[in-house]
């Protein structure tokens, strides 16, 4: 008896009109935070895409020269205040290596892409219920990013008024920035704080230590942002508190990801759920 009370009041409940729109809108609401399979083709567009804007958005801010410069100033004296300045030092003893600055030069230029695209490809391919998750991770890290080149302009150590520091791509005459040399005119020198460097590749540390199964990779992916971090200092392209700007964006895109997901995106499951693989693929659905 107790059931069909139950059922009639269901019956009732059904025929009971609800708001079109409320309803929509909260199915809409859950299907967009539901994991659903990627499809690559709109991956490879999105990318592509969110980059191209990240790079115009950040290269389009006003190259502030005195503000810079006087921020880096107040970031060198306030470093100096925590005895944490040794950026320099760093820089100096690098540069007397020559192949070892070299090769720094060549790292800060090419793996920041190239590690970071690497991951984000595995994610696709093996971990297709965590990869939205985690890629709106970067993608709120780096948006975030471009409001900290707005508000804050800063200076490089190299670029530093009666600084001391080397311009490593200039004196070795090798391809390490795209704020030194002959490309300088095709980026934002001025854009220093936060450092996506560091961003970037804590990212990538974290999502290889946290979802690789090798625990030899999973080492490797704590030491890449350790080594990162050093490349930065060395070549004489960020302050120590640029990368603490930069883990602080990435905090930010964590937590967007966990408030829209419910969870953090490690904490997924691995695989989408086959009802929503069935959704995403079946026909009439883009």
């Amino acid at each position: 008896m107790g059931d069909a009370t139950v059922r009639t009041g269901e019956r009732l409940e059904d025929g009971v009109p609800h708001p079109v729109t409320g309803t929509t809108g909260k199915g809409l609401l859950r299907r967009l935070r539901t994991p659903r399979r990627p499809r690559l083709w709109f991956e490879i567009l999105l990318i592509a895409l969110s980059y191209w804007t990240y790079s115009l958005v950040r290269n389009a801010v006003p190259e502030q020269r005195t503000a810079a410069l006087r921020n880096a100033d107040w970031i060198w004296r306030v470093e100096q205040q925590l005895g944490i300045a040794v950026e320099e030092s760093v820089n100096h003893a690098v540069n007397s290596v020559t192949w070892l600055v070299v090769g720094m030069n060549y790292y800060y230029a090419t793996l920041h892409f190239v590690v970071t695209l690497g991951v984000l490809v595995w994610l696709f391919r093996s971990h297709p219920g965590r990869y939205a998750a985690t890629r709106l991770v970067l993608f709120a890290t780096t948006g975030v990013a471009l409001a900290g080149y707005y508000l804050y302009p800063l200076a490089p150590p190299r670029l530093m008024n009666g600084g001391h520091f080397v311009d490593t791509v200039m004196v070795h005459e090798t391809w390490g920035s795209m704020a030194s040399g002959d490309l300088k005119n095709m980026s934002n020198q001025y854009a220093a704080m936060p450092s996506m460097h560091i961003g970037w590749s804590v990212w990538c540390g974290l999502t290889i230590f946290a979802l690789a199964s090798v625990p030899w990779v999973r080492v490797l992916g704590l030491v890449y942002p350790v080594l990162t971090l050093v490349v930065i200092v060395a070549t004489a392209n960020h302050f120590w508190l640029d990368a603490v700007g930069g883990v602080l964006c990435l905090a930010f895109g964590y937590a967007v990801a966990a408030a829209w997901y419910g969870r953090l995106p490690y904490a997924l499951p691995r695989l989408v759920p086959a009802a929503a693989r069935r959704k995403a693929w079946s026909p009439g659905r883009a």
